[in-house]
């Protein structure tokens, strides 16, 4: 019997992410994530002193976004 590989599962994506960690998870310079905040390319909200991306937003929006 041929044994399959093991592929681990996705780990979940938070609803909210710290935007500096965001940058890093997609690879993009935080400069840039910066100025996508700045401009509302990305939803984003204030909590405290803290700026988060609203990762569950931005999510539906790019899935409802019509593309071809």
């Amino acid at each position: 019997m041929e044994q399959q590989p093991i592929t681990p599962a996705p780990a979940p994506v938070p609803p909210l992410m710290a935007w500096r960690e965001f940058a890093d998870w997609i690879r993009i310079d935080q400069g840039i994530v910066g100025g996508w905040i700045e401009s509302g390319y990305i939803p984003s909200v204030r909590i405290g002193k803290h700026r988060l991306i609203n990762v569950a937003k931005l999510s539906q929006s790019l899935l409802e976004e019509e593309i071809f």
